[in-house]
């Protein structure tokens, strides 16, 4: 079990996991998002980590500038006050009365689960460096992954830079992450009333002038 710093000497931004072992887990466990006081994501994940809970933080590299004019690189929560633990029902409890979690999100009834497959894409993007927070309006053309692991996930298409950006979306805490991906990975969702204008051509070729920017 080990957490992964989120500043090396180098000053480089890694992904905040802890790992449970094989022992811990059952049927019926999930990934749920976890809601913190304010600048206590990294304090709460340290604290499940020697809980022996799995979870993760979500983080991104950002470079700030000290009163000593001296810039430093530091691993930001990308979702503030907002981590996922991988967990059941049998261990809900030992999640909440962890010191800095305010709920996990869910209903009025219970915690509601995060798709694995969003996980996922969270994770590799991480921990390749292609991710950063995005919280404009999400509006734009609706892509699909198309291939690998994450195959199937949903979410819009931004242009940023001259780059395209996948906009992940985590609709259950209402957070967005735009991850640098390359479109040949991506293909888009036609409604029934855009399939037969683009049936002439290649579905890029259609859509690429409406592609929103990023502010």
């Amino acid at each position: 079990m080990s957490t992964a710093s989120t500043v090396t000497p180098l000053g480089q931004a890694t992904c905040s996991v802890t790992t449970q072992g094989a022992a811990g887990s059952t049927l019926d466990e999930g990934w749920y998002a976890v809601f913190t006081i304010p600048k206590h994501e990294k304090s709460v994940l340290r604290y499940l980590d020697m809980r022996g809970i799995e979870a993760f933080l979500p983080t991104y590299e950002t470079t700030r500038l000290w009163r000593n004019r001296q810039r430093v690189t530091l691993a930001i929560p990308l979702f503030p006050c907002y981590l996922f633990v991988r967990a059941s029902k049998i261990n809900y409890g030992n999640v909440r009365q962890s010191p800095g979690v305010i709920r996990l999100v869910g209903n009025q009834r219970e915690p509601l689960p995060v798709a694995d497959s969003a996980i996922e894409l969270l994770r590799a993007s991480v921990a390749g460096k292609k991710i950063e927070p995005y919280s404009d309006l999400v509006v734009g053309t609706r892509v699909r992954v198309r291939s690998g692991s994450m195959q199937g996930v949903e979410g819009v298409l931004i242009r940023k830079n001259n780059a395209l950006r996948f906009v992940l979306s985590i609709e259950l805490i209402n957070q967005h992450a735009a991850i640098e991906m390359d479109a040949e990975n991506l293909e888009p969702i036609l409604t029934a009333s855009s399939k037969k204008s683009v049936s002439q051509a290649h579905p890029w070729e259609q859509r690429n002038r409406q592609v929103p920017s990023a502010q």
